[in-house]
């Protein structure tokens, strides 16, 4: 922390506009929109939480500026004047909530697909995205190159009408605008092989648009992250020579669709990360952001204090606690995101993202919003400083679904039927009762949260010795180690609220009588089963849940029956640790049911690993001591199996001197 509170509490100045603190909450698409780009109830509400929560500048996701640069069925659109109006709803919530309003300005290009915008994609090259569906774009013409620019100015001039505070210029992960920065989709002879010049005419048309009092910045990669594409310093030499005197800021990010784990960076990765590659920018003269895994206080002080940047940008960190700026600036606690990137992954299924942290997040419109701070187009509060909003009662985290509510009695309470249909507040007894809930899992422990903010007196009971269920023992291997922060998160916040949580309790008949709860939450989550096969009970067969839980050291030679989610993880843990791994699944790819940014890193570690041998479309029909028989189509063989786990008190990948924060009932930490 500098002299005077901490670095990112200071106010900063964009051009025209100016910043309470140096939080922003980045773009981040979120499935909240009409499926013809209109806002709703849903979008107006997050955002405005979002901006309560201490923010000073809100950024709403990508806005395409044209229908054929749709990427998202439900993503926001500022294609034409229809869109003002939700736009101008937008920036009143905002703005009432305390902080700025941002649009980013984007079309899609390559990426977009005929099949979500309705148009074959339009390129500067006809080379098709993989990533995204591989449709092959078409080649747009000079003449179209400036409809497209245009199409950009328009779009600020409907912000501005609109009541938006910054725009931003999306020339980042491989949008129409990087793609013509780049060598390996700009294949052009004409004047716009100059990568800069497509560029420089939509900023010239932003700024004149956008009008004096709209600040103007640029979003970029500083790498795209693959060979052939642009490197850091030639990014860095392109950005140098754009037309900086029309711009405000710069906002630095990485990546493109082609090296995704750039944009949406894995837990696996140091927060920060991108933060080096930003403090170049700042050689230019404009204010400079950096997103790339913001999500602890200490990272995003450790950069603007440090000079690196001038302010952090969030996405993941503020969709699981909207409330992370005010409480990083006051010292408290705050949810943490895990970088799980499941609401990244569901984007492409076009249902709102949830937030695997969050229940609350994308619910907000179902809670009664408080009163209007009434300041106005731009409010005093983004002058300077951050109020102290109040805690935002507990009902915006929702009950996750596994929990459910039974009552020894009838006397329940009444509970608004939208809310409790779509489960934004537990069911409850009437008055400040007492609640058993049993099961410390995740929803256990959420709803014990839930409950003891709304006054309720909780009791947890866990069958187990340990809390988490699940995410403990998933927090022991390597793909997932900010796990172990959700729980702390949780433990701190229980013992904070007076929750009481017992281990090593079973909930038996005479264990529940003898509590006298007013109200009972089950939250008991589910059991696994052995398949039905010969051998599956020799002693060196082992549930993957049971082996994580006895914390057996990592065999020389392993085989993993199961290629989906949780199988691809524990082999890959397995072969970072040195074993030998035989994965086999009856899926024809690894992991199918997990998104692409979730497993960016572990299926390419797994087929490129020589110690990893990977049968797919195959089951295991016997099992013995030394080898097991293996069944792909028609063609059964014996395969060699050997090895026997061996007793451990050690986590897998865990120092046997590892510290434990919390007591050893939170798991390893």
């Amino acid at each position: 922390m500098s002299e005077g509170g901490p670095a990112v509490g200071r106010p900063l100045a964009l051009g025209p506009v100016r910043l309470r603190n140096r939080f922003v909450a980045a773009p981040m698409e979120r499935n909240y929109c009409e499926l013809d780009g209109t806002v709703t109830d849903r979008y107006t509400a997050y955002l405005a939480r979002r901006a309560r929560g201490g923010a000073a500048l809100v950024f709403a996701e990508a806005a395409y500026v044209r229908a054929d640069g749709k990427g998202r069925l439900r993503q926001l659109g500022a294609d034409t004047d229809a869109r003002v109006p939700g736009l101008a709803r937008l920036a009143a919530a905002v703005h009432d909530g305390g902080a700025l309003l941002g649009v980013e300005l984007n079309h899609g290009g390559r990426t977009a697909q005929s099949a979500v915008s309705g148009f074959r994609p339009v390129a500067p090259s006809p080379v098709p995205c993989l990533p995204a569906g591989g449709e092959p774009p078409r080649e747009a013409p000079a003449a179209e190159v400036y409809e497209l620019a245009a199409a950009y100015g328009k779009a600020a001039r409907r912000c501005r009408e609109a009541g938006v505070d910054v725009i931003s210029i999306h020339g980042a992960h491989g949008y129409l605008v990087h793609q013509f920065l780049s060598p390996a989709f700009n294949l052009r002879t004409d004047e716009f092989a100059d990568p800069l010049r497509f560029l420089g005419l939509i900023v010239e048309a932003v700024r004149e648009q956008a009008g004096p009092g709209v600040a103007v910045g640029l979003r970029l990669s500083a790498h795209e992250g693959f060979e052939g594409g642009l490197t850091a310093e030639r990014t860095f030499e392109l950005v140098s020579r754009a037309r900086l005197d029309l711009l405000d800021f710069l906002d630095v990010s990485a990546g493109s669709y082609e090296a995704g784990q750039w944009s949406i960076q894995p837990a696996e990765w140091e927060p920060g990360l991108l933060a080096p590659y930003a403090g170049r920018y700042r050689e230019l003269g404009l204010p400079v952001g950096v997103a790339g895994r913001i999500n602890t206080a200490e990272s995003a002080e450790a950069i603007v204090a440090g000079g690196l940047a001038d302010f952090v940008s969030l996405a993941r960190a503020l969709h699981a606690d909207p409330d992370f700026p005010r409480h990083a600036l006051a010292g408290r606690g705050y949810r943490p995101c895990i970088a799980c990137n499941y609401c990244i992954d569901r984007l492409g299924s076009g249902e709102p993202i949830p937030c695997t942290v969050n229940p609350g997040a994308g619910r907000e419109h179902l809670i009664p919003a408080p009163a209007p701070a009434g300041r106005g187009a731009v409010p005093d509060a983004a002058r300077a400083g951050v109020p102290d909003v109040p805690d935002v009662p507990a009902k915006h985290g929702a009950v996750p679904d596994a929990a459910r509510v039974v009552a020894p009695d009838a006397g329940l309470s009444a509970v608004p039927g939208a809310l409790a249909r779509h489960g934004a507040v537990p069911v409850m007894p009437a008055g400040p009762g007492a609640v058993l809930v049993v099961g410390a899992g995740p929803a256990g422990l959420e709803v014990a949260r839930l409950l003891a903010e709304q006054g309720r007196r909780v009791q947890v009971l866990e069958r187990e010795e340990h809390v988490g269920g699940l995410v403990a023992l998933a927090g022991r291997l390597r793909a997932y180690p900010e796990h172990r922060r959700l729980l702390r998160w949780w433990a701190a916040e229980l013992n904070r609220l007076g929750v009481s949580v017992r281990t090593g309790t079973t909930a038996t008949r005479e264990e529940v009588a003898r509590h006298e709860a007013d109200a009972i939450v089950l939250a008991t989550g589910g059991t696994g089963r052995l398949p039905d096969v010969p051998g599956v009970g020799l002693p060196h067969v082992l549930d993957v849940r049971d082996w994580l839980a006895l914390g057996q050291d990592v065999p020389s030679s392993c085989v993993v029956w199961g290629a989906d989610r949780e199988g691809v993880a524990v082999a890959d843990h397995l072969a970072a640790e040195g074993a030998e791994v035989l994965l086999i699944g009856p899926q024809p790819t690894l992991a199918p049911g997990v998104g692409r940014r979730a497993k960016i890193l572990m299926v390419p570690r797994l087929m490129e690993n020589p110690k990893v041998r990977i049968l797919l479309e195959s089951t295991v029909s016997a099992i013995e001591p030394d080898r097991l028989l293996v069944r792909s189509g028609g063609h059964a063989e014996w395969l060699p199996a050997p090895g026997s786990p061996t007793a451990s008190s050690r986590v897998p990948g865990c120092s046997p001197t590892c510290s434990r924060t919390g007591g050893p009932a939170w798991g390893c930490t």
